[in-house]
């Protein structure tokens, strides 16, 4: 890989968040009996005519803007030509020449600085059918035969092609988790990449160092996560380094990205523009935004991640890693912000997000609307532990509790006895007891080892099993040795 300089460039696929499909009136949400949300429209039967979905071109317009695109005046839908039979028409509606947004740009704040990424273009088109090949592997080759469900046919799809000024996966990953946190700031997609409504395809090529031109570059498909974008491309960019390190040559292809095996394959050999054979649609007419369509669309654009970690360090507080975690995720950031709301010291709030619930949701694959909780009872737990209710290390059980039932945190420290104890009679009774068995540590303590107050501490805390005020153990413990002393 020495003296060679990796260039990457992004095409993602977001399904917008319509209720219709882009050309007719089909349900446009996901799953369902197979093709049971069809129409002579979306299936191409002879004698229909397509009209568009305003509410996709109002979506499209929201992110191009908020990707910073020059929005277009003028322009055109065309036939996208192939035939496969996951588009029954055999043809798909895309925009070419002539894109709704060009020349926009998304800046990523990484280790090495600033890094911006140009957007070429952001463009309307339609969705596929879904193939479901008959295999172990689901894969085509080694199929016996395929069925098609053409549901998501037709559902409203934004391209968005980034410039190759992409040079790391890590530069990668951190684009699409910024992009998809963008759009989910805008609601103009769900983003659930487990479902396909969210998904990216890598153009991947080595050159020279300082080198103007760019090298042959291979298409890597089927990447359905950030860690499988992050996992493809490094494999991708091992492969062409060792070839042309042996003095191969890179063949211009799509190749499939396998994430059990970790390597990618060959698919097809790459397509040209050409091989599309585009030509303007003849049913629809030039899509003509007005100024003031775009004017009161950019009026309505919310405020935007970038944004939002601005004000959550500077009116919150927060250290710059929480506030650029928690708003990764609009969901996440919305459940943290109603938890302040509700009474929540911003960073307590953080913390238990960061920590505790995060590891929950990454233990059991879920998103965070799926929890059992509320903001206001996280806010609550939190409150009893402000007052000294129950102790950090009670929280921790409380919490799990809540996750587990749903149940707000007062409910279980009431059911389970788990309340702090804070009665400083009951706590120099188990003090005294410490001091009694372990002599050892209470003489060096008094020669100045400060650790062994910290056994001690311990000590107190396993007879009471967690349950004592450590601030108030060891001021009293303190109080007491010196006593003695």
């Amino acid at each position: 890989m020495s003296g060679l300089e990796v260039v990457i460039g992004l095409e993602i696929h977001a399904e917008l968040k319509t209720l219709s499909k882009m050309f007719c009136s089909c349900d446009a949400s996901f799953g369902g009996e197979p093709n049971s949300r069809t129409c002579p429209v979306c299936l191409g039967l002879p004698g229909v005519l397509p009209v568009l979905n305003r509410k996709a071109v109002e979506l499209a317009t929201r992110l191009a803007l908020a990707l910073h695109c020059d929005i277009a005046p003028y322009s055109i839908f065309h036939r996208k030509n192939y035939f496969y039979p996951d588009m029954p028409k055999n043809f798909q509606i895309s925009q070419y020449d002539l894109p709704l947004g060009i020349g926009g740009y998304l800046d990523l704040e990484m280790e090495e600085g600033r890094v911006r990424v140009g957007i070429t273009r952001v463009h309307l088109e339609e969705d596929t059918g879904k193939t479901v090949h008959a295999s172990e592997s689901g894969r085509i080759h080694d199929s016996e035969y395929s069925l098609e469900d053409f549901n998501r046919a037709g559902v409203p799809l934004l391209e968005i092609v980034t410039e190759p000024d992409i040079r790391t996966p890590i530069q990668a990953r951190m684009f699409m988790q910024e992009l998809k946190s963008i759009m989910e700031h805008l609601e103009v997609s769900d983003c659930k990449m487990e479902e396909g409504s969210l998904r990216c395809d890598a153009n991947v090529s080595l050159r020279p160092q300082g080198s103007p031109q760019l090298g042959v570059k291979a298409e890597v498909k089927n990447m359905n996560s950030f860690r499988a974008l992050y996992r493809a491309l490094d494999y991708e960019i091992m492969r062409q380094g060792d070839l042309l390190a042996s003095g191969g040559e890179v063949v211009q292809e799509t190749r499939h990205w396998d994430a059990d095996s970790g390597v990618t394959t060959p698919l097809r050999t790459k397509e040209y523009a050409y091989d599309y054979r585009y030509f303007p649609e003849p049913d629809l007419v030039p899509l003509q935004l007005d100024l003031s369509f775009i004017d009161g669309v950019r009026a309505g654009l919310p405020e935007l991640p970038s944004q939002r970690r601005s004000r959550l360090q500077e009116d919150l507080g927060l250290p710059e890693h929480d506030a650029g975690l928690l708003t990764s995720s609009k969901a996440l950031a919305d459940f943290f912000e109603a938890a302040v709301d509700a009474g929540a010291e911003p960073k307590a709030a953080s913390n238990w997000m960061m920590g505790e619930l995060s590891a929950h949701l990454n233990a059991h694959n879920i998103e965070i609307s799926e929890v059992p909780i509320t903001p206001a009872q996280l806010a609550a737990m939190i409150a009893l532990i402000d007052k000294g209710v129950i102790s950090g290390k009670i929280a921790k059980s409380v919490f799990e509790a809540m996750l587990a039932s749903g149940n707000d945190a007062e409910t279980i420290v009431k059911e389970k006895g788990i309340t702090q104890i804070s009665d400083e009679e009951e706590l120099v009774r188990h003090i005294e007891e410490a001091i009694r068995e372990n002599p050892a540590s209470v003489e060096d303590y008094r020669k100045g080892k400060e650790k062994a107050l910290g056994f001690l501490v311990g000590q107190v805390m396993r007879k009471t099993k967690g349950r004592a005020n450590p601030q108030l153990v060891n001021e009293l413990l303190r109080r007491s040795l010196e006593g003695e002393g």
